[in-house]
């Protein structure tokens, strides 16, 4: 059987259904970034159009000129006295900064523009093909992930699409207990879609490059099942519309590789994590719009909440492993850029949807959570840098690499400004200036800057990097669904001033983050790979101690140095100081929920999706209430599926046969396993005996699972033998 329950004659009896269809499996040769020899992207896909074509000429047109002007003007600050010694480095650093948000306001403006012209809209119109709804996981609450996947099921069936789409989990979960757990909300999830939308489940015996490898493994062993995949994360929520209609535009297009949406974040709580959720959702659509409007058929993709064509995906994106040690070295950590380059270098368009609604996802809820996910990010990006020169990748697919590496470059060159700006000011304090060098020279070289000029070139900095921003209000404000569900005008404008101080407040302290992090990677430290945070419970206040003291030392060290210079300088350096001596109140109140909510009660910070909050988000939290308390709680996982009969047999129904080994060769951990569970006498003994590895193994394998089961009626020898010692009469001496 194939295994098809969501079809009308499927059996009632679901334990004849097998965890996952057959295989059907599909090539996914590994590819080469040093030689392509395959056809250009240019020569098998159209040119870009025309409005992609001027929208490119007003980015980079426009961006080389407003970084020319401001390049210039620093120039005209800096040349008074002649430009020497750490005036260089000044100049080029504030080049290097001021061109990255001349390039970012540039994007902005083209997206604004673009707001306020038509595109056609396709009407919605029966689907032919199958599309796999892939949820990868790893190691998170089941009854978050599983509920959300149950409200987008029933969206879909709303649709009267569920035999054209099925959920498959694909489980990279390292934890014993939630791998039992996920089984156990698999099951429920069946029971609740029998007949109407197939599910299925895999967990993989090992989590071989990550993502990227849990999702090759599915596109290899059942890709040629469909002809989409729609790649989801455990926070990502989505409508029956919007997967109906990304599944129908793939069907229209039939050289479209991958299509993305806009996620927009919602159901957050804390201060910090609201401050990002308003950001997204009022200056997101004008930035994104104007990322797709010159991306064209270039895009990029961001890993989730975007459907792929699978046979595109196989044919272009098996990843190889980077050269050298890590950081640098080994699997491809930020996958999803590299995935989104080598498709458009097979040929296959990739492009962005940002008017197609009710796509969403969750932020983490702290500073320090932020902090935690982008020491990875920072670390996948930085590894972009040699495959930024792969061979035959489009030059929008570079540009989207280099735009990635500075987006963490940018944190230690705006140190390195500060730090050469307040060297320059500590020079002109304290050192006596040697105005006659011994170069030949009618004038002296005094170390002077044009103070008037400055100030202008800051207030035109300022203005270029809060552009965006500032359009993106706008925008919101001419918008009447969006400004009567955030409040109002005033309420959005008034919006964007707390969230423009906040964020001000809080980027020295991520600038200094992020630059220990580059300062890490460069190192070569591996950042590894965690569970990401997704409740909004706060951070214990020794935490955020521990994590930011040295950012408040940091802070009170320029305070003091700006002061002793002079107190403009320290007026000068107030934002950057501020942030960063005040670090630890703003990073543990920006976690707090109490906060955020105080916000939302004076009318702050608020999004149209929380005040009018769509169907799929109110179905997805009441079905992750339920699943909450429908699901049991199971503190052990081992100690589980030995204790109850049914749940043992439904792990060893669902649970896979590891894959083939070289003889000779056994894995670690099963020996292990195998050898601690012969020699333990209790069953409370082997637990203690086995780490988490082994526990794993344990659950991969039924023998070494009827191993274990034997040990539950096992009599405790040593404590018989010690009884008897002890009821035994003592004889005289």
């Amino acid at each position: 059987m194939d295994g098809t329950p969501n079809t009308p004659n499927s059996p009632p009896d679901l334990s004849l259904w097998p965890a996952v269809p057959h295989e059907s499996r599909l090539e996914m040769p590994v590819q080469s970034l040093r030689n392509w020899n395959g056809p250009r992207p240019s020569s098998v896909d159209r040119k870009p159009g025309r409005r992609c074509g001027v929208s490119r000429l007003l980015v980079f047109a426009g961006a080389i000129l407003l970084s020319a002007f401001g390049i210039n003007e620093m120039v005209q600050v800096v040349q008074a006295g002649g430009i020497v010694g750490l005036k260089w480095p000044l100049l080029i650093l504030f080049a290097v900064t001021y061109s990255w948000i001349a390039f970012s306001a540039m994007s902005g403006i083209a997206g604004f523009i673009a707001g306020f012209l038509s595109s056609p809209r396709p009407v919605p119109r029966p689907l032919k093909s199958r599309t796999a709804l892939v949820m990868p996981v790893y190691n998170e609450s089941p009854a978050r992930t599983f509920g959300a996947l149950e409200a987008m099921a029933e969206a879909i069936v709303g649709m009267n699409a569920g035999a054209n789409f099925e959920l498959f989990i694909i489980s990279d979960t390292t934890d014993s207990t939630v791998w039992i757990e996920e089984e156990v909300a698999f099951e429920r999830l069946r029971h609740r879609l029998a007949g109407r939308l197939a599910v299925w489940y895999r967990r993989r015996y090992k989590n071989t490059a990550r993502k990227a490898g849990n999702v090759g493994d599915f596109v290899t062993r059942w890709g040629g099942r469909y002809e989409h995949m729609l790649i989801l994360d455990a926070d990502s929520i989505m409508s029956g519309e919007t997967l109906t209609m990304l599944a129908q535009l793939m069907e229209d297009d039939p050289q479209a590789g991958i299509i993305q949406t806009l996620p927009v974040i919602v159901n957050r709580n804390t201060l910090f994590a609201r401050l990002q959720q308003f950001a997204g959702r009022i200056y997101g659509p004008v930035i994104a719009r104007g990322l797709a409007v010159w991306h064209g058929r270039d895009g990029n993709y961001w890993g989730h909440n975007a459907i792929i064509r699978t046979r595109a995906f196989a044919e272009c994106c098996g990843l190889p492993e980077l050269r050298g040690p890590k950081p640098f070295g080994g699997h491809i950590m930020s996958h999803d850029f590299v995935e989104a380059a080598l498709i458009r270098r097979g040929g296959w368009g990739v492009y962005m949807l940002p008017w197609l609604a009710g796509s969403y996802e969750e932020s983490p809820p702290s500073l320090l959570d932020v902090a935690a996910r982008d020491r990875r990010w920072a670390q996948g990006n930085l590894q972009h840098i040699p495959v930024m020169f792969s061979s035959g990748l489009a030059w929008p697919s570079r540009i989207h690499f280099a735009t990635g590496i500075m987006s963490y470059l940018a944190s230690p060159i705006w140190l390195a400004l500060l730090l050469t700006g307040l060297a320059l000011a500590l020079q002109a304090r304290f050192i006596r200036p040697e105005y006659f060098t011994n170069d030949f020279s009618l004038f002296p070289a005094w170390p002077r800057f044009d103070s008037e000029r400055a100030l202008q070139l800051f207030l035109i900095t300022m203005g270029v990097l809060l552009l965006p921003k500032v359009l993106g209000t706008i925008e919101s404000i001419l918008d009447k669904r969006v400004r009567a569900e955030s409040g109002g005008a005033l309420s959005i404008v008034a919006s964007m001033l707390v969230e423009t101080l906040l964020s001000a407040i809080v980027a020295p302290v991520m600038m200094l983050i992020q630059s220990r992090h580059v300062i890490e990677i460069l190192s070569g430290r591996d950042s590894g790979w965690k569970t990401q945070r997704r409740d909004d419970g706060g951070i214990p206040f020794r935490e955020v101690v521990r994590q930011h003291w040295q950012h408040t030392l940091i802070g009170i060290i320029m305070a003091l140095a700006a002061y002793v210079i002079s107190p403009a300088i320290l007026a000068w350096m107030a934002p950057t100081v501020l942030g960063l001596v005040a670090a630890i109140g703003i990073s543990w109140a920006s976690a707090s929920a109490i906060a955020g909510q105080a916000f939302r009660r004076m009318h702050l910070l608020n999004i149209p999706e929380e005040i009018d909050p769509p169907a799929i988000l109110t179905d997805t939290a009441r079905r992750q209430e339920v699943a909450l308390v429908e699901l049991p709680e199971i503190e052990d996982g081992l100690s589980a599926i030995v204790a109850d009969r049914r749940l043992r047999e439904l792990h060893e129904r669902l649970v896979l046969p590891p894959p083939l080994r070289p003889r000779g060769k056994p894995d670690f951990e099963p020996v292990m396993a195998a050898a601690k569970l012969e020699e333990a006498v209790t069953l409370e003994e082997a637990l203690t005996w086995l780490s988490p590895k082994e526990r794993m193994a344990v659950l991969s394998q039924p023998k070494l699972i009827a191993s274990l089961a034997r040990l539950k009626d096992t009599p405790d020898v040593r404590a018989i033998v010690q009884a008897a010692n002890d009821s035994e009469p003592k004889r005289a001496g």
